[in-house]
């Protein structure tokens, strides 16, 4: 356990942990989100999270912690995409077991249950996206969660429309099946 920190200890802790994690901080972070705004955004909220836990308790896996808020952090900014990212991925039809799955994640009550349900499926939708190839990942990225149309990226990449296309389906299938297993638990739970 960590001994509780003297200011002056404490300011040097903050600063240290600055420099250790801000690079690489910001690269998981700007990966995953539409602009270096954003990601300094969400990094400055990051930071300003880190001291102020840090005077109340310590951190044991500095981090680990610090990756988690993060990622927490991005989920939150990405919230607001998420159903459309549902309905990709699960299909949604008239199909009960589907449309509970979508109410469950969607839910603006937070309880301890959904709050853990809605995490732990955004972890494994960045697990399985990190399984993709580049190319695949970053479509889906930016068409799932920046919103931004074919016709962006395609001006954004020179590649063509089609080939895009080609490649977010590519990056549904695989996702569809990387997550099946996850939905067929939250739907038993």
């Amino acid at each position: 356990m960590k001994a509780a920190f003297m200011p002056e200890d404490q300011n040097s802790y903050i600063i240290q942990t600055i420099k250790a994690y801000g690079k690489s901080l910001m690269g998981f972070i700007r990966k995953r989100v539409k602009s270096d705004a954003d990601a300094e955004d969400i990094l400055q909220d990051v930071w300003y999270q880190f001291s102020n836990v840090i005077n109340a308790q310590p951190i044991e896996q500095t981090s680990a912690w610090l990756y988690r808020v993060a990622k927490n952090k991005i989920l939150d900014k990405h919230k607001k995409h998420g159903e459309s990212l549902l309905d990709d991925l699960y299909q949604v039809e008239e199909n009960e077991e589907t449309v509970d799955l979508i109410s469950i994640l969607m839910i603006e009550v937070n309880t301890p249950e959904t709050a853990y349900l809605k995490n732990l499926f955004w972890e494994q939708l960045f697990l399985a996206l990190d399984e993709l190839p580049e190319e695949q990942k970053q479509v889906f990225i930016w068409q799932e969660l920046e919103d931004l149309s074919f016709e962006e990226i395609s001006e954004r990449t020179g590649v063509k429309f089609n080939t895009l296309v080609s490649r977010k389906r590519y990056a549904v299938l695989h996702l569809r099946k990387r997550l099946k297993q996850l939905y067929k638990e939250i739907i038993e739970y």
